[in-house]
């Protein structure tokens, strides 16, 4: 005797149930009822639709009820809206706009009848113009309205996928558009410090954000809507979008006897049965079993639901399947980014009380020699057992993967050591020879192991800073263009060298750009008795905790910009000509701060006016050469971001360029760095010219001013005859004849002090002071040899090396006028 089955609503869940239904079966009468027109659609494509990004409507049309019939045999019943069960008498009760109310008896019910918006009872939410988006003519009703002339700003209400997706294809449309949410933070699956980058990227293309503040009213006005926030805050829109979240669609199911959970979500067992006879249900309107926690929750996402669709058939037909839970994969784009996430969030760890432990690495999507590789951030969070309990993924390539195989490896009960033995495809263009997922296992690995202890960034904030010490092992030049507060830098190279500086009584708290120096630097520490906390993901993932989003939309950065040298404000847009530039940097893959040192070689290789266009995929770049460019007085004539790529195009200033204050005066930029050097201790020559190799690659200009026992580090190695009096010969016997022959100013050790330091310069290839010398002078510092002191010690300009200026002590002063900065060495 063949079955009678009743499928209740259709799109992910119930058509996936019908059509396995009927593959399974040719014989069973399945009827679908649907309350609309539309039996089967893409709801994940509908803001694209709107967005423009999806052009045809048609598109959107998964199954037709011409198509289900003509396939599968199915009754597809449209307008039909199924009122009511009794699962005693097993009829369902239904309103049809044709056969008007009727009952429809069956064997087996499966139920999909999904969610709905959330629609409060808050003052004025009944305007015409706020609307919610859940299916195709919410979609049709949007759209007409956003293609109305006139139509210039919304307001989207909710920051969850379907609040994030909408403010971005409203902003493409040409919209102003602000996200209002009344959480701290946007999108609940990712914690605070993944979601930061989200915000950031939804800040930078232009939609206003406002935070932490909900609805309190509406209010209908001639041309537009009030919006009133808790905080009292007003924004006027022309459009509002309602995405606040979706209940269960279940009312209907009130009287009919079938187990309902706290938030009107029908509850299931592993065969997806109600506690009703052959009562089956499956979609937005179930509760599911989480796969991590195996906590009850909800979960409207389309992939379970067409799972749970097939299963539900499978059972039905004796198959006998189960549904083992969701673990809740997501992904979204926003603008250029990629957000993905899968299993636990730390918030829903804490929340339960789930012991756990989290790593954040920043790799590249693929091999960084490799034309457009992208850095991303992934977060590994697991138990003791190096059981994965979740992850998250955000950057502008190759994210969707690598969530994919940790969901994988989830799935199938995996540890952080699966992690690391999966073999994973790999070229340049694809992948690196060790694949983000297996770096995330190796890190996980060497915490678990206790080779390296951890704190995240937000731990930081909170964490007890007495008795510690902040470790910045990044260079010097990472250090300079920003740090944590009160932190001391020792690069990781030279840190065997630097240990004694540090205080063993502390504990170190240390970190490097991404996490892997760090790492480094904490075994270097820790094997040398030192107590060491490396901060997770780095400088990268601290600084970001500072990120706040603009509350407004006041920009549009989808048009070109020209940004003021001075002040680096956006002045408007470029006009015609832009693209004309003299030379080309490609700088995608490196990090920093890899590409300011390669835009600097390049700018040093031009002539004033001429133009520098760089491409770089690391994503402080586009305000780190802002930074740059203003400190350098080169000017960023255009700056532009696509999908984590960013173009900027730079002229080359003039670095002694004439500024007009407010007097309308020309003063000269008073930017210069002078240094008197009067030791002639080796330790002390070195320092001089690193500081001043560092000052000139920052594009300043650099005098050097020696006297007395500093003049020994000008003079040549070899004798020079001259003509002398007996002092001055006296003179020049005694003292040290060239850089080669200075002393330690402590631990010389009768000059076997200086050969060391010498020998492990070499060894760790760290230029010689003879090499710091010449590229200082090729860089253009000018050094300058007080003629004073060489006539009192009897010293003669040949004697010096070839390219010293001879002055005195006004040529020095009036140098030292037009300086912010003078050194005494």
């Amino acid at each position: 005797m063949s079955k009678k089955v009743l499928i209740v609503g259709g799109v992910a869940g119930g058509a996936s149930a019908a059509a396995r239904l009927r593959r399974l079966d040719e014989s069973a009468e399945i009827i679908m009822f649907e309350r609309d027109e539309y039996i089967s659609f893409a709801n994940c494509g509908l803001p694209y639709y709107i967005g423009e990004m999806i052009k045809e409507r048609e598109k959107l049309l998964v199954q037709t009820p011409e198509s289900m019939k003509s396939r599968f045999n199915i009754d597809v019943r449209i307008n039909s809206e199924v009122i009511g069960i009794d699962t005693f008498k097993k009829v369902a009760t239904v309103r049809s706009k044709v056969k008007g109310i009727y009952e429809e008896s069956y064997d087996y019910i499966v139920l999909s009848p999904g969610a709905r918006a959330i629609k409060p009872t808050i003052q004025g939410i009944n305007s015409a113009r706020i609307f919610t988006l859940r299916n195709i003519p919410d979609t049709d009703q949007i759209k007409a309205y956003v293609d109305k002339k006139g139509i210039n700003s919304a307001v989207v209400i909710g920051g969850g996928f379907v609040g994030v997706e909408m403010a971005e294809n409203l902003k493409d449309r040409g919209l102003e558009v602000t996200l209002v949410e009344a959480a701290p933070h946007l999108m609940a699956p990712f914690d605070t410090d993944m979601v930061l980058s989200v915000e950031k990227e939804i800040s930078d293309n232009g939609v206003g954000i406002i935070l932490n503040d909900g609805v309190k009213a509406f209010k209908d006005l001639d041309k537009n809507v009030e919006i009133t926030l808790n905080s009292g805050t007003k924004i006027n829109a022309d459009l509002v979008i309602l995405a606040i979240g979706v209940i269960p669609d279940t009312v209907f199911l009130k009287d009919s006897g079938i187990l309902l959970g706290a938030k009107g979500h029908i509850v299931v067992n592993e065969k997806m049965e109600t506690n009703a006879t052959n009562v089956f249900a499956v979609g937005d309107a179930i509760e599911v079993v989480d796969f991590v926690n195996k906590q009850n929750s909800a979960v409207p996402l389309a992939g379970p639901a067409n799972k749970q669709g097939r299963i539900a058939a499978d059972n039905i037909a004796g198959l006998n399947k189960s549904y083992k839970g969701t673990q809740g994969t997501s992904i979204i784009k926003v603008f250029g980014l990629t957000a993905a996430s899968t299993g636990n969030n730390e918030r829903t760890l804490n929340r339960l009380n789930i012991p756990h432990k989290v790593i954040t690495i920043h790799p590249a999507s693929h091999a960084s020699y490799y034309p457009g590789s992208f850095a991303m951030t992934l977060k590994l969070i697991f138990n003791e057992a190096g059981k994965i309990l979740g992850a998250q993924g955000v950057g502008y390539a190759g994210v969707d993967k690598r969530i994919d195989v940790i969901a994988t490896v989830i799935r199938l009960g995996g540890t952080v050591t699966d992690l690391t033995e999966l073999e994973l495809c790999y070229a340049p263009p694809f992948s690196s020879a060790k694949d983000p997922v297996n770096m995330a296992g190796y890190v996980a690995e060497n915490v678990l192991a206790g080779r390296v202890d951890v704190i995240t960034a937000e731990e930081l904030l909170a964490y007890d800073k007495g008795n510690k010490l902040l470790l910045d092992v990044r260079t010097e030049d990472e250090f300079n263009n920003g740090h944590l507060e009160g932190a001391v830098n020792i690069p990781v190279d030279s840190l065997r060298d630097r240990v004694g500086e540090l205080d063993k009584s502390k504990e170190i708290l240390e970190y490097c750009q991404i996490g892997l120096r760090g790492y480094v630097a904490s075994r270097i520490l820790t094997q040398k008795g030192f107590k060491v906390k490396n901060i997770d993901g780095g400088y990268k993932c601290a600084s970001m905790l500072n990120f706040k989003p603009n509350r407004v939309d006041n920009s549009d950065n989808t048009k070109r910009q020209i940004i003021d040298p001075d002040t680096q404000v956006v002045k408007g847009e470029v006009g015609k000509g832009v693209n004309d530039y003299d030379k080309s940097l490609d700088a995608c893959g490196l990090c920093c701060p890899g590409p300011l040192i390669q835009v600097k070689a390049s700018i040093d290789q031009l002539n004033e006016g001429q133009i520098l266009k760089v491409t770089a995929s690391d994503p402080g770049f586009y305000e780190d050469i802002k930074a740059w460019c203003s400190k350098t007085n080169n000017e960023l004539v255009d700056i532009t971001r696509n999908k984590g790529m960013i173009q900027a195009l730079i002229k080359k200033g003039n670095k002694f360029k004439v500024l007009n204050n407010s007097f309308q005066s020309d003063i000269m930029l008073k930017d210069k760095k002078t240094m008197v050097v009067f030791s002639g201790d080796l330790d002390k020559a070195l320092a001089s010219f690193i500081i001043a190799n560092g000052a000139v690659a920052m594009g300043k200009k650099v005098t050097m001013f020696f006297t007395f026992w500093g003049l020994n580090i000008l003079r040549k190695p070899e004798k020079v005859p001259v003509k002398k009096d007996l002092i001055g010969s006296a003179l020049g016997f005694i003292m040290p004849r060239g850089s080669k022959k200075l002393k330690l100013s402590t631990m010389n050790m009768m000059g076997m002090g200086g050969e060391m330091i010498r020998r492990v310069m070499k060894n760790k290839n760290i230029s010689s002071l003879e090499d710091l010398i010449k590229l200082a002078m090729d860089s253009g510092v000018e050094v300058v040899a007080c003629s004073m002191t060489m006539d009192l010690m009897g010293l003669k300009q040949e004697e010096l090396i070839d390219g010293i200026k001879i002055g005195g002590v006004g040529y020095y002063l009036g140098e030292a006028e037009e300086s912010n900065v003078n050194l005494f060495i």
